[in-house]
């Protein structure tokens, strides 16, 4: 059983910053991609960053120079540290990874979610 739990998610002021965690836990052979998406009310769930095995990066427009996404293979954990936030990037973030457990295929796993509110 593989299970992907979020943390970090606060109510931030304008102007501030969040970092975002996501561990995965249970009988884990490999991972390779990690990412983070998000989720506002009334929209639909976009990608946020991911994070390759190699180490390459893609990020939304939206995030690009804002946002950091980082990894850590021995702790099975995916960072997103999250800079300047505005309103918009209020939403449901959420946490992907692909992994293989043992004896199992490459699968996407999903978290489920924490809360990031911009506001004054």
């Amino acid at each position: 059983q593989v299970q992907l739990v979020e943390s970090g998610g606060d109510l931030v002021q304008p102007g501030g910053s969040l970092r975002l965690s996501c561990a995965a836990s249970g009988t884990i052979s490999s991972i390779r991609a990690m990412g983070w998406y998000r989720q506002a009310p009334g929209k639909e769930r976009e990608l946020v960053a991911v994070m390759f095995k190699n180490g390459n990066t893609i990020y939304a427009d939206s995030v690009k120079g804002r946002f950091t996404i980082s990894r850590d293979n021995a702790k099975k954990t995916v960072y997103l540290q999250m800079n300047t936030l505005t309103h918009e990037d209020t939403a449901v973030y959420y946490c992907k990874m692909n992994i293989a457990a043992i004896s199992d295929l490459y699968r996407d796993y999903w978290g489920k979610g924490t809360q990031v509110t911009v506001s004054s």
